[in-house]
């Protein structure tokens, strides 16, 4: 089982960016957990982060092959992006989206997600927790999918 981790634009500033809403948690404190768990649970996870859309669409779709799922959290593109949007549609991948805060919490603008309709599940609001859900969340997924074949 192999999964894709997509970070997006100034994630890797999580621990010094806006506390109040992020945490105090680094992009490295919230990855290490992760990779023990997928260890444990027999997943390769592979790891990305960029700040450039067009980087996150290339890695989406090179990834194609090697995939099964794709994590991610597509930070501000959440709200601009319909060329990830595509991209992880046309994978055809299960894909959840993932948010450190409540993004329906927060401003109006935030309320809108163009990755939503394409993910099977949306995971927000719990901090660092929100994607050791979409972990096991995706696991669970693809084991479901895996009896079904």
């Amino acid at each position: 089982m192999k999964v894709l981790l997509i970070h997006g634009p100034n994630l890797h500033l999580l621990g010094r960016r806006q506390p109040e809403v992020y945490g105090t948690q680094t992009l490295t404190d919230i990855n290490a957990p992760l990779l023990e768990i997928a260890a444990q649970r027999g997943v390769e996870l592979k790891i990305f982060q960029s700040n450039h859309e067009g980087e996150i669409v290339s890695v989406i779709g090179d990834n194609i092959d090697w995939a099964d799922g794709v994590l991610i959290n597509p930070a501000s593109y959440t709200h601009t992006s319909v060329a990830i949007r595509d991209a992880l549609s046309a994978v055809n991948l299960p894909v959840i989206e993932i948010h450190l805060s409540n993004i329906y919490a927060r401003e109006p603008f935030r309320h809108r997600s163009y990755i939503n309709p394409v993910a099977v599940g949306v995971i927000g609001g719990f901090g660092a927790y929100s994607y050791v859900l979409a972990l096991d969340a995706i696991i669970h997924i693809l084991q479901e999918s895996q009896h079904v074949h």
